[in-house]
């Protein structure tokens, strides 16, 4: 345990009166070995400590396992008196909030027995959260019970309005502990002994620039459109916190209150800067092939409605993705065209001349307008260098060794001589493992015939459905006839997309034959083909391939052109539906002429030639284990960097002093990856110096014992207040009013309307239900549904038979649609309600279901609170509900009678 880990737990200990407290370190700071530092001072003798874990922190909750294996985890599936033996056991649990929350209100645990309760996320919570109904709940039985909540994410706990405030106040809690980075204890303990650093700046090619340059363009082109709408705050429409991912949550905070008054231009301006982001982020992490085709699904997908695709600067995002996989140049060598300068006459006349060439095979001059597809596949320049680091860390380790001296991690019993590389998922680790191990250039060239394949599996898909649409309809004309004339009408005003789409699919054709020919034939003919390639793959030299190319071009005549420009899309449709002898013939050119191999690099990969490398270690950042601690590594290459993982480097140094450690960063030189990671420090600085002044300021209200009030008083159950609080009234005693309570299904505790009906004064019930959600009295049942559940259920039909088993059981049925606070209060936008009735309507679909129950009534609720006093007003004159009554609902019998069936009793409500 490092020693700032010591002053953070004596500082919660000191705290009177049982050591609660809120801790908000710097994120990669090892929450996680905080908590089981805690967790190793706690004794049975104190009582039973539970851990409230929610689904989001699981990768922090294994971290936790991997320290304490022996902690165990309460489930709904251990019976109840098995969870009460747990729960007086005085050992440590994780648990859930449901299951909690279920146990507190119907008196299955004993608090008396529990010692406390330690929050993981803080930063997930607020102030209708179910965690704050279990703490409200907790402290109101058990006072001397400690709380101690924690969070390693200090930009989340300033988003919103006093976040950290109210979170205290809903918890309980009155004092705020603050550990940051630059804080003195951690800063100086951090930096007494610091590994070994090497910091790599690779340059990035000229196509990676021209892309971020372009993406970067038209993202602040999108922040400008967004600033035109004066409906968000114009401080956060920045370009570098559009590079993380909590901008887009911002952005959404801020129009959800108005996302009905939005125009679709703005709206999908917000989820362009969403594909922007991804766009960069892609840029650093994909190769150039993937990130090809994540752009070709872009183009598809989004073309007919995104802003971003249409601004000035977009289509050079698209050119540079192709320069850095192929290019198309003529037979002789040159360009065919320079990021579409090309005017379309030019290519109408090269068109025109591909023409002549078909009529006229024998025609020298097509051997001057062939197109040739010339790959490029530009590895990521990443790779080179982690290479030559790795062969680097291999030298340095033989030399140590061979002379005796001391091995590059100190050699101590302990040492691994681990060499580890942390990229950021782990997609990248494999890739990164088979480029080590079989060449980037087999990594490169396996991506680009899947894309290559991909091209001609789409297209046999849309021939296959084109085939009915290509009959003629109505015309006079033979079959025979119609693919011709219309071909040549196409090819002459089509633009240079035409030529790549037919050259890619063509190569795509070649590459398929190929493989079906290995399958068929063997492998008679493949060594040919293979070894040409080899042949003029090992110079570096882009010219030299492409000179040498052309001239082999020239020895196949018109047989290249007709491929290249007349549509190789005809040629595969002709040999997929029988074909020819020329068609076949054509299939024997196009292995020849139209694809160029890449083997730039195949002599640096060699067996021969390539040196040795270390054992490598590869390490996903987003799967958030203890690698660290597990491998114990020599050498860290952090190819990704990462602020968290930064830190957990440094950790991990000062709690090894004695083991040497090296680390290499590799970032990419004037990239935004560089700027992410150094604006992801700059962020969470300022987040602590605002919750430092928060800190300051603020104000949490406690009783004459000193025990914090909570987040406000009028909230507060109503059997909790002094009976003399109103002294205005006769005799100044207040009345003892009726205390409500309403029926609750256990499923219903996921949301935070029972929490909102308990700080109403409701005596809260949870029971399984099998008609309705909430049982208010006797005759009203309430079926609860948020706007998506209600269309999701409107699409399954699951809706209609829970309507129909309410209305078969209670005389009052109610259908709840309650909304979410933060957002709008309208069910569908104005521009979404058309005129006509359609079955597919959610409108229509609510329509029919009032018509055909008649006795639905409908609740429309704008928030939680709302439906509280909603659900109060309804009980106004009300009995009560029997809980065992509400059980037995919709429950066939023994003998298979089912009780309280009103069906047919009532044929419409006297209620209104």
């Amino acid at each position: 345990m490092v020693q700032f880990h010591e002053h953070i737990i004596s500082e919660l200990l000191e705290e009177p009166p049982n050591g609660s407290g809120l801790v908000i370190l710097s994120s990669g700071l090892s929450l996680s070995k905080l908590i089981s530092s805690l967790l190793l001072l706690h004794s049975p003798s104190q009582g039973t400590l539970l851990l409230l874990s929610p689904p989001s922190s699981s990768s922090l909750k294994s971290q936790i396992l991997h320290y304490h294996p022996h902690i165990e985890e309460i489930t709904a599936d251990l019976p109840s008196h098995h969870r009460l033996s747990l729960y007086t056991s005085g050992s440590a649990f994780f648990i859930t909030a449901r299951i909690l929350i279920v146990d507190l209100l119907t008196s299955k645990i004993p608090t008396s027995s529990i010692a406390g309760i330690i929050l993981l996320t803080a930063h997930s919570l607020s102030e209708t959260s179910t965690e704050a109904f279990i703490v409200r709940i907790f402290r109101s039985l058990n006072r001397n019970a400690y709380v101690r909540a924690f969070s390693d994410k200090p930009h989340a706990m300033v988003s919103g309005f006093s976040k950290t405030e109210r979170i205290m106040k809903c918890l309980y809690i009155k004092r705020l502990h603050l550990w940051p980075r630059f804080q003195v204890y951690v800063s100086q303990e951090l930096e007494k002994d610091p590994p070994q650093v090497v910091d790599i700046r690779v340059p990035m090619t000229k196509s990676m620039l021209g892309i971020q340059k372009a993406i970067v363009e038209v993202m602040d082109a999108c922040l400008k459109e967004m600033r035109k709408t004066n409906k968000v705050d114009v401080e956060d429409l920045t370009v570098e916190n559009g590079l993380f991912k909590s901008f887009d949550e911002i952005v959404r905070r801020q129009l959800d209150p108005i996302w009905h008054m939005l125009g679709k231009k703005t709206k999908q301006l917000v989820s362009d800067l969403k594909t922007l982001r991804k766009l960069l982020d892609y840029l650093d992490r994909y190769d150039a092939v993937t990130y090809l085709k994540y752009l070709d699904t872009l183009r598809v997908s989004e073309s007919f409605r995104s802003v971003w695709i249409f601004a000035e600067s977009s289509y050079k995002i698209f050119e540079y993705a192709k320069k850095r996989v192929y290019r198309f140049v003529k037979s002789d060598g040159t360009k065919l065209s320079d990021m579409g300068k090309s005017s379309t006459g030019k290519k109408r006349k090269l068109k025109g001349d591909n023409d002549k060439g078909e009529t006229d095979s024998s025609s020298s001059s097509n051997t001057n307008i062939s197109i040739v597809l010339d790959e490029v596949l530009e590895e990521a320049p990443k790779w080179k260098v982690l290479r030559e680091i790795l062969e680097e860390i291999e030298e340095e380790i033989l030399k140590q060794a061979s002379g005796g001296e001391e091995l590059l991690v100190g050699g101590e019993e302990d040492n691994s001589g681990i060499v580890l590389v942390a990229c950021k998922d782990e997609r990248s680790c494999m890739q990164l493992e088979e480029c080590l191990t079989n060449g980037p250039q087999k990594v490169m060239r396996e991506e680009w015939e899947k894309y290559l394949l991909g091209k001609v599996e789409l297209r046999d898909l849309q021939t296959r459905y084109k085939k009915k649409p290509k009959d003629p309809k109505g015309f006079g004309i033979l079959d025979g006839v119609v693919p011709i004339a219309p071909a040549k009408k196409n090819v002459e005003p089509s633009s240079i997309n035409k030529q790549e789409h037919d050259a890619l699919v063509a190569a795509a054709s070649e590459i398929r034959n190929r493989v079906k020919s290995d399958d068929v034939v063997g492998d008679d003919a493949q060594p040919e083909s293979s070894s040409k390639g080899k042949g003029k793959g090992k110079a570096r030299n882009k010219k030299g391939p492409t000179s040498s190319r052309s001239n082999r071009n020239k020895n196949n005549g018109s047989k290249t052109a007709s491929i290249d420009e007349s549509g190789s899309e005809d040629e595969v449709d002709t040999s997929v539906a029988g074909g020819s002898c020329e068609a076949a013939c054509q299939d024997e050119s196009t292995d020849k002429g139209v694809l160029r191999k890449h083997t730039q690099v195949a002599d640096a990969t060699g067996s021969g030639i390539a040196k040795p490398l270390p054992p490598v270690h590869f390490y996903a950042l987003e799967s958030g284990q203890p690698i660290l601690d597990i491998l114990k590594p020599s050498v860290i290459i952090v190819y990704h960097p990462d602020m968290t993982f930064v830190r957990e480097i440094e950790v991990h140094r000062a709690e090894n002093p004695s083991k040497k450690l090296k680390v290499y960063f590799l970032f990419y030189e004037d990239s935004t990856e560089v700027q992410k990671f150094e604006a992801s420090i700059r962020r969470e600085n300022g987040a602590f110096e605002s919750l430092i002044r928060q800190k300051s300021m603020m104000m949490i209200p406690v009783d004459q014992d000193g025990n914090c009030l909570g987040l406000n008083s009028s909230v507060e159950p109503r059997g909790t207040l002094s009976q003399n609080s109103i002294t205005r009234k006769a005799g100044g005693r207040r009345e003892v009013e009726k205390e409500t309570q309403v029926i609750v299904d256990m499923r219903e505790f996921m949301s935070s309307l029972p929490n909102v009906l308990h700080q109403k004064g409701m005596r809260i019930i949870p029971v399984t239900l099998e008609v309705g959600d909430y049982i208010l009295s006797p005759l009203i049942c309430v079926e609860r549904k948020s706007i998506q559940d209600l269309f999701m259920s409107f699409t399954s039909g699951r809706l209609y038979h829970q309507v129909e088993t309410m209305v078969r059981y209670y005389r009052i049925p109610v259908l709840l649609i309650e909304f979410s606070q933060d957002k709008s209060f309208s069910f569908q936008s104005a521009s979404d309600i058309g005129d006509d009735v359609t079955p597919n309507n959610i409108i229509s679909k609510l329509s029919l279901l009032v018509l055909h129950f008649p006795r639905l009534r409908i609740i429309w609720s704008r928030s939680l609170h709302a439906t509280a006093e909603i659900f109060a007003s309804l009980k106004a004159n009300q009995d009560e509900p029997d809980e065992t009554k509400a059980m037995r609902v919709g429950v066939p019998s023994e003998e298979g009678i089912v009780e309280n069936d009103v069906s047919g009793v009532f044929e419409t409500s006297s209620w209104c």
